[in-house]
């Protein structure tokens, strides 16, 4: 049985990131500053626009490393 425990604890980590990033996404419209970083890069021309959102980028990726790390025992 010990094996379906640390399934379990997975899984309810799992669907607790995924609730959590589902919220940030429908509220990134309405955090002013994601995806307008100094580093993020923004080429626009006549008819294109192209966005790399890098700092935005490293910065999530860096909360959700840590998010894991806490979370690893």
């Amino acid at each position: 049985m010990s094996g379906f425990s640390a399934l379990g604890k997975m899984l309810v980590l799992l669907g607790v990131f995924i609730i959590l990033m589902g919220l940030l996404l429908m509220m990134g419209d309405k955090i002013p500053w994601i995806g307008r970083l100094p580093g993020d890069i923004v080429i626009k021309k006549e008819k294109f626009t192209f966005y790399f959102p890098l700092t935005t980028s490293i910065l999530i990726s860096l909360l959700i490393t840590l998010f894991f790390a806490l979370f690893r025992k």
